[in-house]
C-alpha cells in the first residue's frame, strides 16, 4: 500500500481522492488551508493518517507547508490538487503575485521542489488548458488586462508543463498530469456537465494503481485515458523557461 500526501484535499475533488485512497487501504495525508477546514474534513475522513494545515497564498507559506510534509517522513506519492478557480478578480498576494499563478503555478512547483522526491507526482490541470498560451513573458499580469477564465487557463497549462518537466529531469520518479473534467464543484460551478463520479478516479489512479497503463512518465490522462495535451506543455525549451521563472521568484532551486 502507498502513502500518499494530496494538497487542497479538504474538500472538492482532492478530499474525494483521498476518500477512495483511503478505502482502498492507503494511507493518505490530507492538506487544508486553515484549522476550521482541518477539522471539517477530520470529521468527514477519521481515517486519514493526518490533516496538515498550510496556506499556499505566499511563498513562506508554501515553504512551510513543505517543511511540515518532509517532518511526517517520506510519501510514495504527492498529488498537487490545490488550486483556486477561473473566477478570480485581479487579487494580488503579500508577494506581489497574482492570486491565481500563485496558488496554481508557483505552489505546486515549490511543494515539487521541497518536499522529499517521491515515486510518483501527480499534477491537476484543466481541459481549460487547450486552449491556453503560456504567456511567460507577462507571467505575473503586469502587461494584459486582467482576464480571470485566461488567467486559470495558463495556470493550468503551466501545471502541465511543470509535470512534463520533471518527468524530464527525474527520469526515476512517474510525473503525470491530467484532467477531471469541468464538473460540478465549488470551483466548477452547478451547471457543470462532466460526470463527478469519474473526476477523482484518475487521480488516485496514477497514484497507486500496480496498473501498467498507471506506471508511465510524461503523459496526460482525462478519465483514466492519456489524451493530448497542449503542445506547449510538451515543449523542452518553455518548460526550462518557466522552472527558471519559478525559481526566481521563489528563491527555491529545483533539485536536479
Amino acid at each position: 500500500m502507498a502513502r500518499i500526501f494530496i494538497s487542497g484535499s479538504s474538500t472538492g475533488l482532492g478530499f474525494m481522492a483521498g476518500e477512495l485512497l483511503v478505502a482502498q487501504g492507503h494511507q493518505v495525508v490530507l492538506h487544508a488551508r486553515n484549522a476550521a477546514r482541518a477539522e471539517v474534513a477530520r470529521r468527514a475522513l477519521p481515517k486519514a493518517e493526518a490533516i496538515v494545515v498550510g496556506d499556499l497564498e505566499t511563498i513562506a507559506g508554501a515553504k512551510a507547508l513543505a517543511a511540515r510534509i518532509n517532518e511526517l517522513g517520506h510519501f510514495d506519492t504527492v498529488i498537487h490538487n490545490a488550486a483556486v478557480g477561473y473566477r478570480e478578480g485581479p487579487r494580488r498576494t503579500t508577494d506581489g503575485l497574482p492570486h491565481v499563478f500563485a496558488i496554481n503555478t508557483l505552489s505546486a512547483y515549490i511543494l515539487t521542489a521541497l518536499i522529499e522526491k517521491p515515486k510518483r507526482l501527480v499534477y491537476l490541470s484543466s481541459g481549460m488548458h487547450h486552449q491556453a498560451d503560456a504567456n511567460l513573458d507577462d507571467i505575473l499580469w503586469r502587461k494584459r488586462r486582467w482576464n480571470g477564465s485566461s488567467a486559470y487557463a495558463e495556470s493550468k497549462l503551466h501545471d502541465a508543463m511543470v509535470a512534463f518537466a520533471i518527468a524530464r529531469r527525474w527520469p526515476d520518479v512517474f510525473s503525470n498530469a491530467l484532467e477531471p473534467g469541468w464538473v460540478p464543484t465549488r470551483m466548477g460551478g452547478p451547471g457543470a456537465p462532466d460526470d463527478m463520479d469519474q473526476a477523482h478516479r484518475t487521480q488516485a489512479w496514477l497514484a497507486a494503481s500496480d496498473d501498467a497503463q498507471a506506471q508511465v512518465t510524461g503523459q496526460y490522462f482525462y478519465h483514466l485515458h492519456p489524451l493530448a495535451p497542449n503542445p506547449q506543455a510538451q515543449d523542452a525549451v518553455l518548460q526550462n523557461r518557466l522552472i527558471a521563472r519559478c525559481e526566481e521568484l521563489s528563491k527555491v532551486h529545483l533539485p536536479v
